[in-house]
């Protein structure tokens, strides 16, 4: 668009005069024409002006169909009222509560005191509500108005956050129970030694300072495994660059959770020499974990066996086999939990801390490996860590084919523990 113009047209007279001025006086025409150039040149262009600004009209860019458009995708439920009628859910939304939420009013959709409230009062805000999808559930919805009439309400799932809260808490509460235990039964004993002074007996004495060292050394031991629980969960995310021979480490730390007295119940089956990546401290105590358990809660005088071979999804296998009473079902999910014990009475009695296999999990999930655990009621059970083999040792793989070596079980996949949930991280 051109810029309009008005022509000066007293400047040109102006210098149409000082041009002839200039002849006439004898300057050289040149110079005279130059300068009438110039000055008329420049008095037209100090003349234009900017044209005038095109009108701005203004629309009104919130409607329905860009609003769909806008929040469809969005990964967090989005619902749109419409004088808190829901005209407008995202495909987040009607994946969760449903394509009939469409059309009905919002208060009757959530059904919640909290939210019927916020939404009743039509202001912007945010509510907490439970059991919006299933029963745990832990919501918080925010509304915010658009203008008089809609208004977007955005659902945030708060479960997780939750779970986490409460598992901190219980997990402070046990092992606050735990510490207990055993230090009320060392000062209780020591009190009675100290107060009874010569008059009591020596076995009797003798009998009580056995219990203050054995709950000492069960104290220890529950510490021991906190800081190593607490190490491990440092280190998750911190994947082990320690090329390992698998062989070795196993019967090394077979032997030491056996010990002397044990030794006769430990039978090993080392078939192959994988090498991994792993860190020796950790897979070490995963062996002596496993390895206690099945020699603690196996039948007396029945062999356990440690099996150490190659599996066809290209990993190093560990099994531990132990003939004991089994385990239930429904308690397998739950033995990776911190504390959990299927006989709380038989388990502080052989000194366990509840800890052992949540150690185990937590060490396995770092090395990108699987924990897999199967029990028969009456016949005993089978716990199975797979870490993947080192690319150093992949020719052991080739070798292995001809081995015991074989896919897992139905079975054992379906009792596979390898995820987390937010009780357990």
């Amino acid at each position: 668009m051109g810029q309009a113009q008005t022509i000066p047209i007293v400047g040109i007279v102006l210098a149409l005069v000082t041009f002839v001025s200039m002849l006439l006086l004898g300057f050289d025409p040149i110079i005279a024409l130059a300068i009438l150039i110039v000055w008329v040149g420049s008095l037209l262009l100090a003349a234009g002006r900017p044209p005038e600004p095109a009108p701005v009209v203004v629309t009104q860019s919130i409607n329905s169909d860009s609003m769909r458009k806008l929040i469809e995708n969005s990964s967090t439920p989005l619902l749109v009222t419409d004088k808190n009628t829901i005209s407008i859910a995202n495909r987040a939304a009607r994946r969760m509560m449903g394509q009939h939420i469409i059309g009905q009013d919002a208060r009757v959709a959530f059904r919640q005191p909290e939210a019927i409230a916020l939404l009743g009062d039509d202001r912007n805000g945010q509510a907490i509500i439970r059991g919006l999808v299933r029963r745990q559930d832990i919501w918080q919805i925010n509304r915010q108005a658009v203008d008089e009439n809609l208004a977007v309400i955005e659902l945030i799932n708060q479960t997780a956050e939750a779970d986490i809260s409460r598992a901190h808490t219980d997990f402070v509460a046990n092992a606050s129970h735990e510490l207990r235990t055993p230090l009320s039964a060392i000062i209780g004993y020591a009190e009675t030694l100290s107060e009874s002074g010569e008059t009591i007996d020596s076995p009797t004495s003798q009998k009580f300072l056995g219990t203050i060292q054995r709950e000492a050394l069960r104290l220890q031991s529950l510490i021991s495994d906190l800081m190593s629980l607490s190490r491990v969960e440092a280190e998750k995310h911190d994947l082990p660059d320690q090329l390992l021979e698998l062989l070795p480490l196993t019967e090394r730390a077979a032997r030491d959770a056996a010990g002397t007295d044990r030794l006769e119940r430990l039978k090993l089956e080392l078939n192959v020499d994988p090498c991994i990546k792993g860190d020796q401290q950790q897979i070490e105590q995963v062996v002596r974990n496993l390895v206690d358990n099945a020699l603690k809660y196996g039948a007396p005088d029945t062999p356990v066996r440690v099996q150490l071979d190659l599996s066809r999804d290209g990993m190093a296998r560990i099994s531990v086999i132990d003939q004991g009473e089994g385990i239930a079902p429904e308690q397998i999910p739950h033995l990776t939990r911190r504390f959990y014990r299927t006989d709380p009475g038989r388990s502080r009695a052989s000194g366990g801390t509840g800890l052992g296999l949540a150690i185990v999990k937590h060490i396995v999930e770092r090395h990108r490996g699987r924990l897999n655990i199967e029990s028969d009621l009456g016949q005993g059970t089978r716990v199975v860590v797979r870490i993947p083999l080192a690319e150093a040792g992949s020719r052991h793989a080739n070798e292995g084919e001809n081995d015991v070596s074989a896919e897992p079980s139905a079975k054992e996949a379906a009792q596979e523990i390898g995820g987390k949930s937010p009780i357990e991280s």
